[in-house]
């Protein structure tokens, strides 16, 4: 039961992100701006501080951003007339939004600029060569991408159904890293194997359909290949 209630307090909390998501138009450039930012970072050669910097920065958008929009709908919900201090309390919330983005504007120039004038084949690092976080970088890709489609096809919950199958996406990209990465292949066919059960087990306890699977599977893999194509 303790399992089942902690299961579901992060199946809304994820519900929170997709509904921001569905339904903030800047919550959408935020996301699309972080996916940017990260697939920048393959680009240049950051170290971990920096990019322990980045992931600060945009995680104090998209939260600023998630508890604007949480003080909007709270007071759209008690109060459905014009008061001065309803419009106070949302220009309040999205000055808050409005400085985490000016200062991530700063951050991002502070970190890129200089290396803009660098562009160079060069420049681009093979991911098998990268450090570990920069590999963890795909992960949290794959994993945001996955949220913004979920978003857009509105169906199911975060952790239970929808399309694509959230679970299926990030299995298959371990595994499709893991044989990216490595040369042994029992690691390789252990990997799609643990991803093959993960995707299974989603079907079996009738969470998924196959075709949500299938395409979640798909997705994680193809995002994964790509990546490594670009930038590897």
């Amino acid at each position: 039961m303790k399992v089942r209630k902690l299961i579901d307090s992060f199946n809304y909390a994820i519900n929170g992100i997709i509904h921001a998501v569905r339904t903030q138009r800047n919550m959408r450039i935020h996301m699309i701006a972080a996916l940017l930012v990260l697939t920048a970072c393959f680009f240049y050669d950051l170290s971990k501080y920096e990019i322990l910097l980045l992931t600060i920065t945009i995680t104090m958008v998209i939260v600023a951003e998630m508890i604007n929009t949480a003080i909007e709908c709270a007071i759209d919900l008690t109060a459905n007339y014009y008061h001065p201090l309803a419009k106070v309390a949302k220009n309040t919330a999205a000055g808050a939004v409005l400085i985490t983005a000016i200062n991530a504007v700063i951050v991002g120039y502070i970190l890129f600029w200089d290396r803009f004038h660098d562009i160079s084949l060069v420049v681009i690092r093979k991911i098998k060569g990268s450090d570990p976080y920069m590999i963890f970088l795909i992960l949290i890709f794959v994993s945001i991408a996955t949220l913004v489609i979920k978003a857009v096809f509105g169906e199911g919950t975060p952790l239970r159904g929808g399309m694509p199958s959230g679970h299926s996406a990030i299995a298959f990209c371990l595994a499709t890293t893991i044989a990216l990465i490595s040369e042994e292949p029992i690691a390789i066919l252990l990997s799609y194997l643990l991803a093959f059960i993960v995707a299974q087990s989603r079907v079996d306890s009738h969470i998924h359909s196959v075709i949500e699977v299938l395409a979640g599977a798909a997705f994680g893999t193809l995002i994964t290949i790509l990546l490594f194509k670009i930038f590897g």
